[in-house]
């Protein structure tokens, strides 16, 4: 593996809510470019992370709520960013970064970003409910216009869901060549060893351990995985216990799960909520668990999109139970790596399981690896960064 070294190509990659230790920025984009001896500088949320890897900085540029002061100060901090570090690449994981990336662009000849879309915002803002009337229509079509106005001067739009190439009018008027599909696929962590094989099930009379994880919402199912759990209490001999891990955006939402969580305290768990969760947590969960759930609810913002967790439950192995959505059944169904439940029928769904579960293989063939993996996604930002004269080759040699 190439060693970065001072006076190699160096890339920022960039966001404000996401934290500086976010998956798929460190996890997958730096910790790929730095293995081919490129500087990387992360800016994003402040998070209490770990050593980052070898030619890896982070630099936190937000804290706090959602909704306050240092949500415009982390503009400033960004700015001061590009001035001091003098970037040769910059990925932009956050449309909010995106106009001053565009002045940045335009204030000295041969810079170049590229604009990573992770969500199709505009949809999401009028889809959502968190934004009513005209505020809504109008940061829908403010958000739209920036990343159309973006897109046309980036060096390259990258997708996180093949589906953003129909729903988002602004890439039909782009060659194929400046637009990437590079899926939310999993990445180990350094040193992590996957499990070839799915873990056992327990016998119907031991304990079920179910988890929901990453972010906790409503929109992503966190009611409906309580509702399944309950009756899965009731149709499963062992009892089932529920772990639900990750960040919740939403105060009031928060607040209702703690009170539910410390009602239902024999069977269910609440880790993080408040507060950002470090991904090895959530890992160490899933190796904890029986069953992963996927119980989002059906929404314009999700129907066209495969979870992240999706790939991280598969690739470690964990069966999983997912709505009848096509996107993900299918998936699902290839790797014999779960079942299909209707999460809005929590009664009916739990006597499916519980019935299923003593005599169900999963994983026949294995847990898989290629499908699931970041390894080939990585492979296509280490080819794009070459085209482009930022890979390797074009670095200065090593001291």
């Amino acid at each position: 593996m190439p060693s970065p070294n001072p006076a190699a190509t160096l890339v920022l990659l960039a966001s404000v809510l996401k934290p500086v230790d976010d998956t798929r920025m460190l996890g997958k984009f730096a910790r790929t470019l730095a293995g081919l001896g490129v500087r990387v500088a992360v800016a994003g949320q402040a998070s209490a992370a770990a050593w980052p890897g070898a030619g890896i900085t982070l630099h936190p540029i937000f804290s706090g709520a959602r909704l306050s002061l240092g949500r415009l100060l982390a503009q400033a901090r960004y700015w001061r960013l590009l001035r001091h570090l003098r970037p040769d690449l910059v990925i932009v994981h956050a449309p909010e970064l995106l106009p001053l990336t565009l002045l940045w662009r335009a204030l000295g000849g041969g810079r170049q970003f590229m604009y990573d879309i992770r969500e199709n915002y505009a949809l999401n803002v009028g889809t959502q409910q968190v934004y009513r009337g005209l505020t809504k229509r109008t940061l829908a079509a403010g958000l739209r216009w920036v990343e159309g106005a973006a897109a046309r001067r980036a060096a390259a739009v990258l997708l996180a869901e093949a589906s953003y190439a129909d729903e988002l009018p602004f890439l039909h008027s782009l060659p194929p060549g400046r637009v990437l599909l590079l899926e939310n696929k999993y990445q180990p962590a350094s040193g992590e060893s996957l499990p070839p094989s799915a873990r056992p099930m327990p016998a119907a009379t031991e304990p079920l351990r179910l988890l929901f994880s990453g972010t906790i919402s409503a929109l992503n199912g966190v009611w409906e995985a309580i509702a399944l759990t309950r009756a899965l209490r009731a149709a499963w001999p062992g009892e089932a216990t529920l772990t639900i891990i990750g960040f919740c955006q939403q105060p009031d939402l928060l607040r209702e799960l703690q009170a539910t969580a410390a009602a239902d305290s024999a069977w269910l768990t609440l880790e993080g909520g408040a507060a950002l969760v470090p991904h090895a947590r959530i890992v160490a969960a899933m190796g904890r668990s029986h069953l992963g759930l996927l119980p989002y609810r059906p929404h314009p913002s999700t129907a066209r999109c495969r979870p992240t967790k999706l790939f991280e439950y598969l690739a470690h192995g964990l069966p999983v139970l997912v709505p009848d959505n096509p996107l993900w059944s299918s998936v699902v169904q290839a790797h014999g790596a779960g079942l299909v439940v209707d999460f809005a029928e929590p009664g009916r769904a739990a006597a499916a399981v519980a019935a299923t579960l003593p005599t169900a293989q999963f994983y026949p063939a294995g847990v898989p690896a290629g499908p699931v993996l970041w390894a080939g996604e990585g492979k296509k930002l280490g080819d794009l960064l070459e085209s482009l004269g930022l890979g390797p080759t074009f670095a200065a040699p090593l001291a």
